[in-house]
């Protein structure tokens, strides 16, 4: 079920009324509503892919009580593997096995062996990325003994599946969510207003930025050998507005419907595109999968500790194994790998924590030192976005050599109504950038009449500049 469709429109209210009106005396069955509600709304793409949600939810739960009373560290060593083996390998049959078999068969052709290829004809579950990872994050803080693990099932099915970040996250902790499935829950007007706020934002970003960028983005890159070189930095720069209003629009909508259920979902995105340094990018971007691979791979794996070869081989396999997360391709395996390039220096000249802070802290205008490092790591970002959009590693490498023309210094062909949002998101991000999404404000600081002309402004743009649906493009993940 899409956030931006007819049906998530009916279901939401639906939802909330039977949460706040006819389940609002017994927890149980909240946390039971969700886990229904939750599997109808996965459901709506292929009501079979549910039985792989509840496997590993059944698997993940029982392997955690187990580690609750087993101290044998082998025993409880190989339960972890169990958990590990179950949700990767079925995270590994369904995005990656055909492309493993190409490869490998590739592999033999090279050197005069010929095999026959055998293939599975299968679709990618929905999401699956998110909820393995999410399902993980339990069973291992509960061997790690960071974590007691739940005899309440239902509360353990809800954290699993709860449905506004089920698909496209934010990937939660287990340490965050969990636990609020424990706790009675209370409406708070003022909370479920901003999450409301948040919504409308996140829709905007979607349905006017992402989806509209998405059919420019779409035309130049399918026939990126007819337009010159400035047309084609726009094509890109339009993929990374398309994805950031796409990805972070779907992040907003799913804290802000958690929020109007008694829920507080992680931060996903901090107006990355304001980062001075690619450090401090990716302190911002996805920010619920960055954190993950931080914990869960780069940190058991030494961090930044040890000689510099350890240092340099964990960045890399941090930054590919994100880039494989992604899908089975090289496109997003060179990103990762160039992402790592990026961050190398950064991090061997001990400067990649140099930007911690929020942009132009104490001013509206940043220094030309900060717009010298947005506009740099901008640049590189949508460089490495190329090879992410690009159907093969060859057609990005010719795109930007085509980029890298005679006619770079054309003038290009652009749409003006595009990028006149673009640079209305823009400017509301950055006055907003030290709340956390561009419609965060104090109702006593505005006006009843002026918040409402706020609304029904956005409402009106949606609707009459929104562009043509276009699937969430992280559901392929």
């Amino acid at each position: 079920m899409l956030f931006n469709s007819i049906e998530f429109a009916l279901f939401l209210p639906i939802v909330f009324i039977f949460y706040w009106f006819i389940t609002q005396k017994s927890l149980k069955s909240q946390n039971f509503l969700i886990v229904i509600v939750s599997y109808i709304f996965y459901g709506w793409w292929d009501w079979r892919f549910l039985s792989l949600i509840i496997l590993s939810s059944f698997v993940d739960y029982f392997i955690g009580l187990k580690l609750s009373k087993i101290q044998k560290p082998n025993v409880r060593k190989l339960l972890l593997i169990i958990s590990l083996v179950v949700n990767l390998g079925i995270l590994g049959l369904f995005k990656y096995f055909n492309f493993f078999i190409d490869n490998f068969v590739y592999a033999f052709s090279t050197i005069g062996i010929e095999m026959q290829k055998t293939s599975l004809n299968i679709i990618l579950p929905v999401g699956i990325s998110f909820y393995t990872f999410q399902t993980l994050s339990y069973t291992i803080d509960v061997y790690k003994r960071k974590l007691n693990p739940t005899k309440d099932i239902i509360a353990f099915f809800a954290f699993v599946s709860f449905f506004p970040q089920l698909v496209a996250g934010p990937i939660e902790r287990a340490t965050n969510l969990l636990p609020q499935f424990y706790k009675k829950r209370s409406f708070n007007y003022y909370t479920a207003t901003d999450g409301m706020r948040q919504i409308l934002w996140g829709l905007f970003k979607k349905i006017v930025i992402a989806d509209n960028a998405a059919y420019y983005a779409n035309d130049i890159f399918n026939n990126y050998t007819d337009y010159n070189g400035s047309t084609l930095i726009l094509g890109a720069i339009f993929f990374a507005f398309q994805i950031y209003g796409d990805f972070s629009g779907y992040s907003d909508i799913a804290i802000g419907t958690a929020k109007l259920f008694g829920f507080n979902l992680m931060r996903n995105f901090a107006y990355p595109y304001f980062s001075r340094d690619i450090a401090e990018f990716w302190r911002r971007w996805h920010i619920s999968l960055s954190t993950w691979f931080r914990d869960y791979v780069y940190i058991p794996l030494g961090g930044s500790k040890g000689s510099t070869f350890q240092k340099i081989r964990n960045i890399f396999i941090i930054f590919v194994v994100s880039g494989f997360w992604h899908g089975a391709k090289w496109t997003f395996i060179v990103w990762g790998a160039l992402n790592a390039f990026y961050f190398l220096p950064l991090m061997l000249l001990k400067k990649n924590r140099k930007n911690t802070e929020i942009v132009a802290e104490n001013s509206f205008f940043p220094s030309i030192k900060e717009i010298f490092g947005i506009a740099i790591t901008f640049f590189l970002t949508i460089i490495a976005w190329i090879f992410f959009r690009s159907e093969n590693v060859s057609m990005a490498v010719n795109y930007i050599i085509n980029i890298f023309s005679v006619d770079l210094f054309q003038f290009p062909i652009f749409p003006k109504t595009i990028i006149f949002f673009i640079v209305f998101m823009v400017s509301i991000e950055w006055i907003q950038r030290k709340r956390k999404h561009g419609l965060q404000f104090d109702d006593d600081k505005i006006p009843t009449w002026l918040r409402w002309i706020i609304y029904f402004t956005f409402i009106f743009i949606i609707f009459y500049f929104g562009g043509t649906q276009e699937e969430f493009i992280y559901f392929q993940f």
